[in-house]
């Protein structure tokens, strides 16, 4: 959410950032409703202190035993209260709508991030590795003959519909030696603190996050009104939620993994094939909360921990920098990392690292405090590290061979026990 003091001092600039994301000036419309709110609060205050005053003129009126004029008196002060409590009622309402409104509205981007209407308009900022030259033509994922016994599309759908997916044998066990060798590299080399959080959050978080009220279509909300999250952001970031930390306990860098869910609205007919887009998936999710100062260098090392996945695992990928019309709602600067996926020829999201500034912590209300000094909002930080079965098609795609085995990474095989490659069979060999 935006600070209202900053759009008053300088509505022009919040109107041209608005623009710089595709989204229409604004300033006048929140300042309209601002002036509104501000002017019933100053009535309701003024209208508070003649109810004071009157009482204790009604005090007065009866010490001197002057009835009528106690009576009169006392009429007027009900009166008063009965205005005071319609003028806060009507202030209350207006600062309602007043956050209701900025609650709708993006985050601002950064000076340096670079003007663009889609994905077209990302600039590529690092390019690592070099895609593998097969001697074949490479497929993709759920066409390759060691992982299809092991990849059961008909019972996900007999079971839970279309974008789902049960996973067998070695492929399965993949997948989870993928998870815990990330949250291994991220816990022990990169220094980031395991969490376990539940995915189930009262609609309280989401809006912390951004989530809610706008986006509430893309994710599913239970019959009791709580919602499955779409990503372990929701739970990490809202872990300060309404609090006030201590400087010296920041930067605070968590990670989890977690199910995630999406509903993928808007997504008909996008990566229907294969396991690339699903309504229930896992993710290891990273989550930083800084000073303010320290947000754009740890946006940096962020990236580099989920670069550093992929290197670990030998993929190739390329870091691009968002454009202000492909940046997230709540994000003022993003770096969306993509793998390289033989089988489609072509890069691929599985990681997006964003820094948000105070925007999230002003809707959670969170705040840090230096010795002696006064509170502040908090930065946060969240992105994938990574996601977990998008990872696992990048391995099996790019460790594909002619004869339909996978060899799999090296980082990967104490997690299997040994084992080296997928074969033909769908088996860990």
């Amino acid at each position: 959410m935006h600070d209202i003091r900053a759009i008053r001092d300088n509505p022009a600039a919040f109107d041209a950032a608005l623009s710089r994301r595709g989204t229409a000036p604004m300033s006048s419309e929140v300042l309209a409703l601002d002036e509104a709110r501000r002017a019933a609060i100053h009535a309701a205050e003024t209208a508070q202190a003649d109810q004071k005053r009157a009482a204790k003129d009604v005090g007065a009126a009866k010490a001197s035993g002057d009835e009528a004029e106690f009576e009169r008196l006392r009429a007027l002060v009900g009166e008063k209260k009965a205005e005071v409590g319609a003028m806060q009622d009507r202030a209350k309402e207006l600062d309602t709508q007043l956050t209701d409104l900025l609650m709708g509205v993006p985050n601002l981007p950064f000076d340096d991030v670079p003007d663009g209407a889609d994905e077209a308009d990302n600039v590529e900022a690092k390019r690592w590795g070099e895609p593998r030259a097969f001697d074949f033509t490479p497929k993709e994922h759920y066409e390759i003959a060691g992982v299809m016994p092991g990849m059961d599309f008909e019972t996900a759908a007999k079971l839970s519909g279309a974008r789902f997916m049960v996973l067998h044998h070695g492929v399965a066990r993949i997948h989870r030696a993928l998870a815990q060798f990330m949250l291994d590299t991220h816990v022990d080399t990169n220094g980031l603190t395991e969490t376990w959080t539940p995915v189930l959050v009262r609609p309280e978080m989401m809006y912390g996050t951004g989530q809610l009220p706008k986006f509430g279509e893309d994710s599913y909300e239970t019959t009791n009104g709580w919602w499955l999250v779409p990503t372990a952001e929701v739970t990490l970031t809202n872990i300060v939620n309404g609090e006030t930390v201590e400087a010296d306990s920041l930067p605070r860098r968590y990670v989890a993994h977690t199910q995630c869910f999406r509903s993928e609205a808007g997504s008909a007919g996008r990566d229907t094939a294969g396991m690339l887009r699903q309504h229930q998936f896992e993710k290891v999710e990273m989550v930083s909360i800084t000073r303010p100062e320290d947000s754009r260098a740890e946006h940096d090392r962020m990236t580099a921990c989920a670069e550093g996945i992929l290197e670990a695992l030998g993929l190739p990928y390329r870091t691009v920098v968002l454009c202000t019309g492909d940046m997230g709602f709540g994000a003022r600067r993003t770096h969306d990392i993509e793998v390289w996926l033989p089988g489609q020829n072509a890069y691929r999201e599985i990681s997006s690292v964003s820094v948000c500034g105070d925007f999230q912590a002003r809707r959670m209300n969170a705040r840090y405090k230096e010795a002696g000094g006064k509170p502040d909002f908090v930065h946060t930080l969240n992105g994938s590290g990574l996601a977990v079965g998008r990872c696992l098609i990048a391995v099996l795609e790019n460790g594909q061979q002619a004869d339909g085995s996978v060899d799999l990474p090296g980082a990967l095989h104490p997690y299997l026990g040994g084992k080296t490659r997928l074969s033909a069979e769908g088996t860990l060999a």
